[in-house]
């Protein structure tokens, strides 16, 4: 099934030019070999309104996944989840769990992780790490699940 991708990198940092988007490249290259194709990719800050109206623009050109990348930490500028959550129809909590669940084999501040997945319209949602491997890696321990849940969404018939 072909996937229209978005791509959100989320840093004050980066929007502001002090240092090169690494999670945006990173998730394009791994969305990519999933066999999904990028439409659309966006660097905001963090902030709430930015990162709704860039969820919403991916949606608006077809997305029906977008990734985000950063915000999903503890530190108290990272607001990825809020925003998400406040458009929202339904959030779907395995997927954290399974990021989280999974992160942890690798390192003990996973658990620190507020990584989640939700559907907004009829797009899914999925917000990563900010940091490119991070960010990569937990893509990979969900990515079998997103072409059903894309397809459920899309009310596509699905071989799954």
């Amino acid at each position: 099934m072909q996937i229209d991708v978005g791509i959100i990198t989320i840093s004050d940092r980066a929007s502001k030019g002090l240092y090169d988007d690494l999670g945006g490249p990173a998730l394009r290259t791994a969305a990519q070999a999933q066999g999904w194709r990028v439409v659309g990719e966006s660097l905001v800050p963090d902030e709430k309104r930015d990162i709704q109206r860039a969820i919403r623009e991916h949606i608006a050109q077809g997305c029906q996944l977008i990734l985000t990348t950063g915000g999903t930490g503890v530190a108290l500028r990272d607001v990825t989840p809020e925003a998400v959550r406040e458009i929202a129809i339904r959030e779907l909590p395995g997927f954290g769990e399974a990021m989280r669940m999974e992160s942890l084999k690798i390192t003990p501040n996973a658990i620190l992780s507020r990584c989640l997945a939700a559907v907004v319209e009829r797009s899914l949602v999925v917000c990563l790490p900010g940091k490119p491997s991070g960010a990569t890696e937990c893509l990979g321990f969900v990515a079998k699940a997103i072409p059903h849940c894309v397809s459920v969404l899309n009310e596509i018939p699905s071989s799954c």
